[in-house]
């Protein structure tokens, strides 16, 4: 009887190095890959490029490989159990680092039945790091952007998402990660915000800016990046209207639209009921709902509609009964919306939401009452954290400060500590050297 191999791997971006692991298992016995499920690579990596379905019928049609699993975690100790191979076969990469927990844990399991594992020497002149910032430069495609955030939620249920207003803002959401409790923590998608989008032309948050600038400028940040955008659609403005808006941002690649349920001249959320706003009622809403989702082309696009109940005091009832009838009128979640510095409304909506509903997504926004943590929403079952202005609140004090530097001193030289340097500027972006 042939001996079992067992190797674990994420396959996005197959490559030498991989071949060479399954032809060092396949002279062993019947290899039988632990692909990694989406929910697994996000542990330490971004999402995958390809699905796992496509992922898992590339690798069953590689000479050698006897059978595809699902490895539902980094840890591989669970299927190793299952399976008891006679071999597991890694890579000699988890000898340092966080992987090296994984490592011990493999260990241990297959001690219990005997098994022996293997380390490959890791093939020199293979990055997966670089290989993946290859596979950035060479950008996406609309559809395979706009499938991209239901597939992270599908895959971890929960989304970081930070404001962009400029291509130059898309870049640090592509590219910035940093770690947290020993793992990589990244921002999961975009946020193209009315308010930022009509700030930084110099006009007021009143729905004045019309889309097709809006859409102009996301296909500028499109031009250079790859993840996933989230659109504030405002009102959304007439029913007849808002198909049209639908159909643009999907076409585009954007994955969803976020609308209030606000009517009349509109106006910024948190300046609350002294700015005179008037909320729209649950049937007309709905049916704004329910025409933009029968115009959209394909499931991946979301609409999520956005409850201002608290923001105009109308109450925690109000609040719900909004939520659920918008999701009964195709909604593929909610938004609520506070302007307390506590979290406290925000919590208690989404304990009673959840209690009746626990698949819809729930999307918050932390802007006043941002000393919650975004652990503290996901244990309530938020999706979607937004991080909704940001980048422009911080960009404006900063060069404020240095033109201001500037006209006091009759010179830049006092300024220059608080800016990139020439040569990192000139750095920055790819091909201007």
């Amino acid at each position: 009887m042939a001996k079992l191999v067992y190797i674990g791997m994420t396959a996005d971006i197959l490559h030498h190095g991989h071949i060479n692991v399954i032809e060092h298992g396949r002279k062993l016995g019947d290899v039988v890959i632990g692909l990694l499920t989406d929910h697994a690579v996000t542990t330490f990596k971004r999402l995958p490029y390809l699905e796992f379905e496509q992922r898992k019928r590339i690798l069953e049609n590689i000479s050698g490989v006897a059978k595809v699993i699902p490895q539902e975690d980094w840890d591989y100790a669970p299927n190793l159990r299952l399976l008891r191979p006679d071999f597991m076969i890694h890579g000699d990469d988890w000898l340092e680092g966080p992987q090296r927990e994984y490592r011990k844990r493999a260990i241990e399991a297959m001690r219990e039945w005997g098994g022996r594992i293997i380390e490959v020497p890791y093939t020199k002149g293979v990055s997966s790091a670089r290989l993946d910032e290859q596979m950035r430069a060479l950008g996406t495609t609309p559809d395979i952007r706009l499938r991209q955030l239901r597939r992270h939620l599908n895959a971890v249920g929960f989304a970081r998402v930070l404001e962009v207003h400029s291509p130059l803002c898309g870049l640090i959401v592509e590219k910035l990660e940093t770690v947290r409790d020993g793992k990589p923590i990244r921002f999961d998608a975009m946020w193209s915000s009315s308010l930022t989008d009509s700030t930084i032309r110099g006009k007021p948050d009143i729905e004045a800016l019309e889309h097709t600038p809006r859409l102009s400028g996301i296909n500028d940040i499109f031009e250079v990046t790859t993840k996933p955008m989230l659109y504030d659609g405002d009102t959304g403005g007439r029913i007849e209207h808002f198909t049209f808006t639908v159909r643009s941002l999907e076409r585009m690649g954007v994955s969803g639209i976020i609308i209030e349920d606000k009517i009349g001249l509109k106006k910024n959320s948190l300046l609350g009921t002294s700015a005179g706003q008037q909320q729209d009622d649950i049937e007309n809403f709905s049916k704004k709902i329910s025409a933009g989702k029968a115009a959209q082309v394909t499931h991946d696009f979301m609409i999520i509609g956005r409850i201002e109940s608290l923001i105009l005091d109308k109450g925690l009832e109000d609040a719900l009964s909004r939520a659920h009838a918008y999701v009964a009128a195709g909604a593929d979640g909610v938004m609520i919306h506070g302007r307390g510095e506590a979290p406290n409304a925000i919590f208690e909506f989404a304990d009673k939401f959840r209690a009746k509903d626990a698949n819809s997504l729930l999307v918050a926004v932390p802007t006043t009452y941002n000393a919650v943590h975004e652990s503290e929403l996901a244990d309530r079952g938020v999706n979607v954290v937004i991080y909704a202005n940001h980048l422009l609140r911080a960009s404006y004090p900063a060069m404020a400060r240095v033109a201001r530097m500037i006209l006091e001193n009759g010179r830049s030289l006092e300024a220059s500590a608080h800016c990139m340097s020439i040569d990192e500027i000139l750095k920055l972006i790819p091909g201007t050297v």
